[in-house]
């Protein structure tokens, strides 16, 4: 996006990928469909991207969701608003989409050199770039660094950046929209990894959401654990752990839930009146069953159900989170995304101090700043005096 945008201002622009391929986090991102944004009211949207707003709000407005629905179409990339209010190509993949614009790029005269790696800069100013070749350097009117957080490590974005930025304060890249360890018994492990637990709620104290969830080998998982990850994955590293509130039936109230199970006949076993009564699927109720061999008060199921205490002890880590918290602090950036150290080297994307939910934001907080980077970029470039 940032070469786009810059080779939009007549700047001639070379992309330099250090994978043998380009764009492999995308393609990644498209075999969940490809959630490019939302299509909640904007001031709602900005609020999703928590203390970074302010710094990420005039970027986003600028090229907001409505731009980047219109930018996608113009590639021939039909896009559909989901039940949810997230915002999707209709072929719900990304390779469409990426083959379109890899065409619509060298259109516009943008070179694209793969497996060139930054290196960092020398003590002149100049690039220090490795290539099948050998180490070479280059000196360009300006660079812009879209190097990514550290998730899914093995795509790209491997963090190795943060060392090449001597002097610069760069928070320390954590997982974020991730999985937590839960401390299952082996009994519920074996039989329910991979299953899926649909249409619950969780809480962790004023921070709530709905969605589903995946039990795992070592946990659990899934868009409403994402929602509360940040909250979760700080309480964890402030006491080593953190109990969230699941709500397995959160279209009933504990009023109504309480009178379906009221009624138990002598001979129906827990697990079939839970099915019967309550409408629990059968990981549901494995967790209701989980739950009271570990303490939990069994009197009151239908509270059990409405509050299930999840103890989690431990963020997954980088190599399977969707995305990464932390990056290069916000204080060594100008507003147009220049690195104040760094006189015409532009900053964008998820390496930046950062993080949002899933659910569109993190694609459109990355289109937004490479554009705005990438047009910062050029217009500096093209002022330089030669």
């Amino acid at each position: 996006m940032a070469a786009e945008a810059a080779a939009g201002t007549g700047a001639p622009v070379t992309i330099l990928d250090h994978m043998p391929s380009p764009a492999r986090k995308l393609l990644i991102a498209g075999r969940g469909g490809l959630n490019l944004t939302h299509s909640e009211a904007l001031d709602r949207f900005l609020g999703r991207y928590g203390a970074a707003r302010e710094r990420l709000e005039p970027h986003i407005r600028a090229f907001p969701p409505s731009a980047l629905i219109a930018w996608c179409e113009a590639l021939g990339q039909e896009t559909f608003i989901g039940s949810s209010g997230r915002v999707f190509p209709k072929a719900m993949k990304a390779s469409p989409l990426l083959r379109a614009w890899l065409a619509r790029l060298a259109e516009h005269g943008v070179g694209l050199r793969t497996r060139h790696r930054w290196l960092g800069f020398t003590e002149d100013g100049l690039l220090r770039v490795a290539t099948p070749q050998g180490e070479t350097r280059l000196a360009p009117g300006a660079t812009v660094l879209a190097l990514g957080g550290a998730s899914w490590p093995g795509l790209g974005a491997d963090g190795a950046w943060t060392a090449l930025l001597p002097g610069c304060a760069i928070a320390p890249l954590r997982p974020s929209n991730m999985g937590f360890a839960v401390a299952w018994s082996e009994h519920l492990r074996n039989r329910f990894a991979g299953a899926p637990l649909k249409r619950i709620a969780l809480s962790f104290g004023e921070h709530a959401a709905r969605g589903e969830a995946v039990i795992t080998q070592r946990g659990i998982e899934g868009g409403v654990i994402y929602a509360l990850s940040a909250p979760l994955r700080e309480a964890i590293a402030a006491t080593g752990e953190a109990t969230a509130l699941l709500d397995l039936r959160p279209d009933i109230s504990a009023e109504d839930l309480a009178r379906r199970i009221a009624r138990r006949a002598p001979a129906t076993t827990l697990s079939n009146h839970l099915r019967r009564a309550a409408g629990l699927s059968p990981p549901a109720i494995a967790l209701v069953q989980e739950a009271i061999r570990g303490g939990a008060p069994a009197e009151d199921i239908a509270a059990l159900i409405k509050a299930l205490p999840l103890r989690l002890f431990a963020p997954f880590g980088l190599d399977r989170a969707i995305s990464s918290a932390g990056g290069l602090a916000w204080q060594e950036v100008e507003p147009d995304l220049m690195i104040r150290r760094l006189p015409g080297v532009f900053a964008c994307g998820e390496m930046l101090d950062w993080e949002a939910p899933t659910g569109g934001y993190l694609l459109q907080a990355c289109f937004a700043t490479g554009r705005a980077a990438g047009q910062a970029a050029a217009a500096w470039a093209l002022s330089a005096p030669r």
